[in-house]
């Protein structure tokens, strides 16, 4: 795709595309494109999770959006990189469901120090962080990543540390001026209680009212793990501005030592000012954020003055965004269970559809995941847009929203099937055939879709049979009745019989999709004494309805199912004769 401008074929941004919106801000951030190449510096595009449970399509907005971001900033041929924070160091917060509930034991502790349940990762950082991390590069997404555990223990931030320690009080009067805070701006009940415990979250991680101290200790900036126990449950109790000595108990273990912030890396800075902290350290010219960040008295409000105050420095550029739900949840929880991640997206749409569902929406428009119906219309809107992006004539912010989930500046075209399917017809031939791919291949190339092999309906042809088998339910999948039905078959009425008649007199040997549709249809115009080719009459548009449900009844022992004439050519020939035969 040409740069930014160009591809919109004018040099003024689209005002309905937020990516270039964000992409300008984030350049005049870093100086402005002339200042970025004449000084040869990166501007950076920034993203942070905590690895505390499954990362799932709520998070995913967080990488995509500095993804979409960085590769606008890419196309104008700028240096640019996405950096992503892993908060690995934050506290184990709570147990998730379906966890031993004897992890509670681990509570306070780092997520890298957490041991995994599962036994499949070093971590219980790492094993949320692996499957993320795939499923990213399956969607073109390329990041430079950052452990804070690694950072904070190489003594990466030890200066900032200290900074921030002899900055206490100015830091504490900024704090205290956002808390007592408004309440978020939320749309609706369930919204609200959603930012309500975001905020809480936020508290927490800042130590806010956790009586950390007394004194001017009471809200210490550093919080550092217990050397007895590895927890965070620890209460400063005395510090020494010259030797950098903290000295501190531990509520959870009874553990008094002291922690030179100096030396010894044994803790972190709490949230509200780490963020801040990192914005300096790493040049942070773009982050986005959810919108519970943004509101009064959260991170990045009062980050925007710590970063000044302390550090000299400038907040980035931001945006934020809303949350995205799935299953009538407004907001995702990791430790609630049973979320949906990336990764089981992907199982049932193409990485280009699924980059689809962020960027065409504005940041701030909240919006839900459905694996139902719903897939079969988005592939249905996919197909539509894919036809509308091939013709030059029709470029507007839609295709530049196409184009932008179908390709990334370092990986071209993301996969797509050489032949494209419907996801109706695929997943309709899935249910039919029971998942067989070979049948699934020759009945979708029967019905005009030529194609040398199964490979060239992948990656379509796999998601459209998870996506049958796994998600539709069982009670709205097509059974194929085994033997013919001999009490229906001995009840037809009189028109019954002759539909049938009809039907079996005039169906060949082998099925064509064209010509068996104009029979299955055509039927009850031959038996009113039209042809087959004549506009059927309002009697043969009941006649009609009445032909295919009998049809649903005697194939599939039920009222309606795929259409009929997919569902003759799955079945064969010879197999609609046993069970339509008197």
């Amino acid at each position: 795709m040409a740069r930014g401008g160009d591809a919109r074929g004018t040099d003024r941004p689209d005002p309905t595309d937020w990516v270039t919106r964000a992409a300008d801000d984030a350049i005049r951030h870093a100086g402005g494109e002339d200042a970025v190449r004449a000084e040869g510096r990166t501007i950076t595009c920034a993203s942070g999770a905590s690895p505390s449970g499954p990362v799932h399509l709520g998070n995913l907005r967080e990488f995509l959006t500095v993804h979409f971001v960085a590769e606008e900033i890419r196309r104008r041929g700028l240096p640019v990189r996405h950096l992503h924070s892993w908060d690995d160091y934050d506290r184990f917060r709570k147990v998730p469901a379906g966890v031993d509930p004897s992890w509670a034991d681990h509570i306070g502790r780092p997520l890298s120090a957490v041991p995994d349940p599962w036994e499949c990762h070093a971590s219980w950082a790492e094993h949320f962080k692996e499957p993320l991390v795939a499923s990213l590069r399956a969607m073109g997404v390329e990041m430079e990543e950052v452990s804070q555990t690694e950072a904070y223990r190489r003594g990466d931030y030890v200066e900032q540390v200290l900074q921030a320690v002899a900055h206490r009080d100015r830091i504490e009067t900024i704090l205290g001026r956002y808390r007592t805070k408004a309440a978020p701006v939320a749309e609706s009940e369930q919204e609200a209680a959603a930012l309500a415990d975001s905020v809480l979250e936020d508290d927490e991680a800042t130590g806010a009212g956790d009586g950390n101290g007394s004194g001017d200790l009471a809200r210490f900036p550093y919080k550092p793990y217990c050397r007895g126990c590895g927890r965070d449950t620890t209460t400063a109790t005395a510090y020494d501005d010259e030797s950098a000595d903290l000295a501190y108990t531990c509520t959870s273990c009874g553990f008094e030592g002291v922690t030179n912030l100096r030396t010894d890396h044994e803790g972190k800075l709490v949230w509200k000012v780490d963020w801040p902290m990192r914005w300096s350290v790493e040049g942070v010219d773009f982050e986005p954020g959810g919108v519970d960040h943004a509101s009064p008295g959260s991170s990045y409000t009062v980050g925007k003055e710590v970063v000044k105050a302390v550090y000299g420095a400038r907040a980035p550029s931001f945006v934020g965004y809303s949350f995205v739900g799935a299953g009538g949840q407004v907001k995702m929880s990791s430790s609630r269970g049973g979320v949906p991640t990336a990764a089981d997206a992907l199982k049932i749409l193409e990485a280009p559809v699924l980059r689809w569902l962020y960027v065409r929406r504005q940041p701030k428009q909240a919006f839900n995941v459905d694996f139902g119906p719903e897939v079969v219309r988005l592939y249905d809107e996919w197909d539509s847009l894919t036809r509308k992006a091939a013709d030059p004539a029709k470029r507007d912010a839609q295709v530049l929203a196409y184009e932008r989930a179908s390709s990334t500046a370092a990986a071209g075209t993301l996969p797509t099937p050489p032949v494209v399917v419907p996801f109706r017809l695929l997943s309709s031939v899935a249910d039919v055939t029971a998942g067989s791919a070979e049948l699934v291949s020759r009945i979708v190339g029967d019905v005009g879709h030529e194609h040398d092999s199964v490979a060239d309906l992948e990656p379509r042809l796999s998601r459209a049979m998870t996506w049958m088998s796994e998600y539709v339910p069982e009670t709205e999948r097509t059974t194929v009745r085994s033997e013919p039905d001999t009490a229906r078959l001995a009840a037809l009425d009189e028109d019954e019989e002759l539909w049938l008649r009809q039907l079996l007199d005039r169906m060949p040997d082998r099925l064509e999709l064209d010509e068996t549709t104009a029979l299955i249809y055509g039927v009850p115009k031959l038996a009113r004494g039209l042809g087959l080719d004549d506009a059927p009459t309002d009697e043969v548009k009941a006649d009609q309805k009445a032909f295919f449900r009998l049809l649903y009844e005697l194939l599939v022992d039920a009222e309606r199912g795929p259409r009929l004439p997919t569902l003759f050519l799955a079945l064969g020939a010879e197999k609609v004769r046993s069970l339509l035969t008197p």
